[in-house]
């Protein structure tokens, strides 16, 4: 039991730092358009954010290995 505790404080923390990192991460701009094509001309990439969709993805992930770390313990704990 111990050593899931501390394989779970471990990756809490690892978990966490990255979450800073990435929140202090800054993006690149986007390129400028083409000389030929005006503001309105194909620009690639269109300088769509990708922070909100990667954070719900990773907490439920997390959740998702909480869940299945709970679970695993509690059938130890009965066999």
């Amino acid at each position: 039991m111990k050593k899931h505790i501390k394989i779970l404080i471990t990756a809490i923390t690892f978990v966490m730092l990255n979450f800073v990192f990435v929140a202090t991460a800054v993006s690149q701009d986007p390129p400028p358009p083409p000389p030929d094509h005006g503001q309105t001309g194909n620009v690639p990439g269109g300088g769509a954010p990708i922070g909100g969709g990667a954070l719900i993805l990773a907490l439920l992930g997390a959740g998702y290995g909480a869940t299945k770390l709970y679970n695993k313990s509690k059938t130890e704990k009965a066999e």
